[in-house]
């Protein structure tokens, strides 16, 4: 609880992870409703420049994805949560922030006319270098993505899925949860229905004498192998997808 607001870039900022803890949220909850949030075409725009990505170590040495995010970010997230336990740490909040911020301006603030004009200049550089970062992430990232082509289409769109998922929080729950949308989206724009079409499989299988477990292997990735305009219709999709949520982000 020392920690709530720590001063990033010059920033005062909390992180995802401290929101969660303060809070008594699950961490991926808290990421899923920033993802939710920002992935809203109407809201992207206004909170860019209230939540930047950034990395955690857990404890098994994995890197998992966090925000970072500043006093609007946070009141943003934080609005929906109500209790008088929660508007007591609201409060906490908003004097760690208004401390933070006025320790920065204080920093700033002792140094000579000629330093500060440094600082400026030196802050507006790092900004703009950042942003050149960014954007060539972000060219490189949907480059990579539209370049994915059908020759290995099963790993092409597992990465791409799993690279969703990640930002999504992770794990198995999320990336099943991304390939059911991608499943819906194919079925939509085909026309067709996986799940039909895998139980269709099936039968035909049990009729030409397949076992039971040999049948109960497949699954809608095998039925749209077996459908060239599927292959392509599916990794349309999870291109789109990967662009949608801006999987170059997750280093930045």
């Amino acid at each position: 609880m020392d920690d709530l607001v720590i001063m990033k870039d010059k920033q005062a900022v909390t992180s995802s992870l401290q929101v969660a803890e303060t809070f008594g949220k699950q961490h991926k909850d808290v990421l899923e409703a920033i993802n939710t949030k920002i992935s809203t075409a109407e809201n992207s725009a206004l909170l860019e420049n209230m939540f930047v990505e950034g990395q955690y170590t857990a404890s098994n040495g994995k890197a998992n994805p966090m925000y970072y995010m500043n006093r609007d970010g946070f009141a943003f997230i934080v609005m929906g949560f109500t209790g008088h336990k929660a508007d007591g740490f609201k409060l906490q909040y908003i004097k760690a922030f208004n401390e933070m911020e006025q320790q920065i301006k204080l920093d700033v603030s002792q140094l000579s006319p000629g330093l500060q004009m440094v600082n400026g200049l030196l802050q507006e550089m790092a900004q703009q270098e950042l942003a050149t970062k960014q954007l060539d992430s972000k060219v490189d990232g949907i480059a990579e993505i539209v370049g994915t082509s059908t020759m290995d289409w099963q790993n092409e769109t597992t990465h791409l899925i799993n690279k969703i998922a990640h930002l999504l929080g992770g794990g198995i729950e999320r990336y099943k949860e991304v390939r059911n949308e991608i499943y819906a989206e194919v079925d939509r724009r085909a026309g067709v229905s996986l799940k039909t079409r895998l139980t269709n499989l099936r039968n035909r299988m049990a009729g030409e004498g397949a076992s039971k477990s040999q049948r109960d292997k497949m699954t809608k990735v095998d039925v749209i192998g077996n459908d060239k305009k599927l292959i392509e219709i599916y990794l349309a999709v999870a291109k789109e997808f990967a662009i949608k949520y801006k999987t170059w982000n997750q280093e930045y």
